[in-house]
């Protein structure tokens, strides 16, 4: 039987000075495939903003995502980030990244350039003059948190970027001149002359192919795209098994690394079909509900594995991690409580049971090599008592 897994999977001969004809023990510690969640609220926790009950429930969500992750998006949305002009919120930032980085998670940022939640003391200045301070401004970040944060979503949600018309923002006003290419094409140059060695990808909710002709666009003009991101909030419904191929049939054809970059799958009612903004759903309260439950998990299930599949796919963030963060969803894989619903008992039997390679022992030759074959990450060999850190 074919293993449908097998592109997440490899095999390394390590040699172990001393272990000839022995057994060494083997232990897998991290996945190399990012399993991610979005987590904003590390922020007030680090900075010690919180009550003791505020702060003890998000003590335990944080072990929860440890558990199970070992990705994290953080919220550097500029207007939040810098509500006044020159005035970062650079400390709170980097304590919640240096904490979520101690506790074994890869960083992105997102995102460096958006239309949405823009900065306000933008709009008085001209669009030669917004361009340049925004391309400050990811030339100061990427720099600033090298080393801690080496991802970014370069810019977000592009193709609606110079047609959103629901309120004034700097950002539109720059892509209506420049057009989307143009623009994108400077974000990415300075974003790549900051950060050498980072990842930089551009992001988008828009599925239909104005998505990948922009793409296919920005390729031609010789932008360094690393990674493309997809979006997929699933509040109206999990997508069809014909949408999803469909959807990574046509961004595979680049050739590169894919992310599903928020993964939204709802555990009460689902939101009506004929709402087109999901931010348009107003509602005082959205329960989840013991049916909702056990679809989101079963669905989750199903999505993950079509993912983790696909040999061009290196990372899910699961968007938001608890429910109630955003429109009020149940969309979390941890209750208001913080505690693990059937989604995340799911994804943990996959993540660290099926598609994890257990503890085992491994006899050496009598050179001292160890043979090791599993999922690929980082792993460990103990041998009487010194370790040995290898990749797979």
């Amino acid at each position: 039987m074919q293993d449908r897994f097998a592109a997440r999977k490899g095999k390394v001969v390590v040699n172990i000075s001393g272990a000839a004809g022995k057994a060494v023990a083997v232990e897998q510690v991290k996945h190399k495939f990012l399993f991610g969640c979005s987590e904003f609220s590390t922020l007030p926790f680090v900075a010690g903003e919180m009550d003791d009950a505020v702060a003890a429930a998000a003590a335990k969500r944080f072990d929860h995502m440890a558990e199970l992750m070992n990705f994290v998006t953080l919220p550097f949305y500029w207007g939040r980030y810098e509500p006044e002009h020159g005035k970062p919120d650079f400390k709170r930032m980097m304590d919640a990244a240096k904490y979520l980085k101690g506790r074994g998670m890869t960083l992105k940022g997102h995102p460096l350039c958006w239309h949405t939640v823009c900065c306000d003391w933008l709009l008085d200045m001209p669009n030669d003059k917004i361009l340049e301070v925004q391309l400050d401004r990811i030339e100061r970040d990427i720099k600033a948190f090298e080393g801690v944060v080496d991802m970014w979503d370069v810019i977000n949600e592009a193709v609606i970027m110079p047609l959103f018309n629901k309120y004034d923002n700097a950002m539109t006003r720059v892509c209506n001149e420049y057009g989307r290419i143009k623009l994108i094409k400077k974000l990415f140059a300075r974003a790549r002359d900051a950060g050498k060695n980072a990842t930089l990808l551009i992001n988008d909710f828009e599925m239909s192919e104005a998505y990948d002709i922009l793409v296919e666009g920005l390729l031609e003009a010789g932008v360094q795209i690393d990674a493309i991101g997809l979006q997929s909030h699933m509040h109206q419904g999990l997508w069809s098994e014909e949408k999803l191929d469909g959807i990574l049939r046509r961004f595979e054809r680049f050739g590169l690394p894919l992310h599903f970059t928020e993964i939204s799958l709802v555990s009460g009612e689902i939101m009506p079909r004929h709402i087109v903004d999901l931010n348009d759903h107003q509602v005082d309260s959205w329960p989840s509900t013991p049916e909702g439950e056990a679809r989101q998990a079963q669905q989750a299930v199903w999505l993950y594995e079509k993912l983790f599949e696909h040999p061009l796919m290196v990372g899910i963030t699961w968007w938001s991690y608890m429910d109630g963060l955003w429109l009020k969803a149940p969309s979390g894989l941890l209750d208001k409580n913080s505690d693990p619903k059937p989604a995340y008992n799911a994804l943990h039997k996959k993540i660290k049971g099926e598609w994890w390679t257990s503890k085992h022992e491994v006899i050496a030759d009598a050179s001292g090599n160890i043979t090791v074959e599993g999922f690929h990450g980082d792993y460990v060999a103990v041998f009487e008592g010194k370790e040995f850190k290898f990749e797979v």
